[in-house]
């Protein structure tokens, strides 16, 4: 099966002619400007965005990293970053929800801790239908895995198959999701640990709407709870024995992840970039007789922020391009989020009032792109583990 963005997504990667490309960029401008139009609604509902996602399933867009033999477009790091960065321009809340697809999906197939018959059916379902799914890993106790501990969701074995019971937070794309991922120990002595696959037509689901946050409101991040919930047990896909714990990602998810993540926040900044430089180009004071771009100290401040906009799209593509180590994922989240918050708080700061006014678009923008503090790794985790290898660096050379 083929889509009509099929041939678009692979000529970013410079495998067709130079017009296929400009073609996969036009849609991507077409794509950022409608789902920036219908934004501000998502944001002041909180609603799932589904005809956003309904859009992106007509271009092929939900299954980009699905291998081309089942369908998908087999894309690469660098395509997958471009299609974010224009999701993200136009309504971030999606481009997050679209992130952890094309992260489930581009090493699904690889994985062969999972039963043929389940990669081959979330892929097929992510082609035919676009079927979402996401990793449900953050529990009220426990808060982040990502900083050690053992799961309270449990799956218990039984002869009809697992039984999982438990309570998932920030379960982001919660209501638009085919496919949960949820993050479990069995009741074994030495438990099995990781992700236990659920459709989410299963019985004994129940989502709690709660995600009611300053930014990125359309994720949709609500509690997900699971009482006795029976799957198979072929549906442990993803795990290993406490004792002997096998790494969620290895080092090229890692890089994956610390391009796509950022690059939404990046999205956002440059958002509130566009909005910037046209409201100083058609604000005109009266006691000016011109408009506010033509001032020097407006042309610095914009200058700024595009200099820390180059500085982000440079080690992004550096990154999606396999020319930075994936030891360095961390710092790429830490820099590109921070460069992008920085370029949305002087936006802020030229624009004044009308910047914080709910009438406009940066206001929006500020709150969505703070959230980019809250992803793993934090930035104490980044730094400090930057730290921690330079001084094992220097350690080694004085050997």
């Amino acid at each position: 099966m083929t889509h009509p963005a099929d041939t678009l997504a692979f000529a970013a990667q410079r495998q067709f002619p130079e017009r296929d490309a400009v073609r996969f960029a036009r849609l991507l401008a077409e794509i950022t400007r409608t789902l920036a139009a219908s934004a501000e609604r998502f944001d002041r509902s909180g609603e799932f965005p589904a005809e956003n996602f309904a859009l992106l399933q007509r271009h092929g867009l939900l299954a980009l990293t699905v291998p081309k033999n089942l369908g998908g477009s087999g894309a690469e790091l660098a395509t997958a970053r471009q299609v974010i960065s224009a999701v993200a321009k136009g309504e971030p809340s999606t481009a997050l929800i679209l992130v952890m697809q094309y992260l489930q999906h581009f090493r699904l197939q690889q994985n062969r801790a999972w039963p043929e018959h389940l990669r081959r059916r979330v892929a097929i379902d992510a082609v035919e239908e676009g079927a979402l799914i996401n990793a449900f890993r953050v529990e009220p106790e426990l808060g982040t895995p990502a900083r050690g501990g053992l799961p309270a969701t449990t799956a218990r074995r039984t002869a009809q198959g697992w039984c999982l019971s438990g309570r998932k937070i920030y379960s982001t794309g919660s209501h638009g999701l085919t496919w949960y991922l949820v993050w479990a120990r069995s009741d074994d002595a030495d438990p099995l640990v990781g992700g236990y696959l659920v459709h989410r037509d299963t019985p004994g689901i129940q989502i709690v709407d709660d995600w009611d946050h300053l930014g990125m409101r359309a994720t949709c991040s609500h509690e997900v709870r699971f009482e006795e919930v029976l799957i198979p047990l072929d549906h442990a896909v993803s795990v290993s024995p406490w004792s002997a714990p096998k790494p969620e990602l290895d080092s090229e998810g890692l890089l994956w992840m610390s391009v796509l993540l950022p690059a939404v926040y990046d999205g956002v900044a440059q958002a509130a970039r566009d909005w910037l430089v046209g409201f100083l180009e058609g604000r005109k004071p009266s006691n000016l007789g011109a408009p506010l771009s033509s001032l020097p100290r407006f042309q610095e401040v914009v200058g700024r922020i595009d200099t820390l906009l180059f500085a982000n799209r440079s080690l992004l593509d550096s990154a999606a391009a396999g020319r930075i180590d994936a030891s360095h994922a961390g710092q790429i989240k830490q820099l590109v989020s921070g460069n992008a918050i920085r370029a949305v708080e002087l936006a802020i700061e030229a624009a004044g009032n009308p910047g914080l006014s709910r009438k406009n678009p940066l206001e929006r923008h500020l709150r969505d792109v703070l959230c980019s503090r809250i992803h793993t790794p934090q930035d104490d985790v980044a730094l400090n583990a930057a730290g921690r290898a330079a001084f094992a660096h220097f350690r080694e050379t004085q050997q």
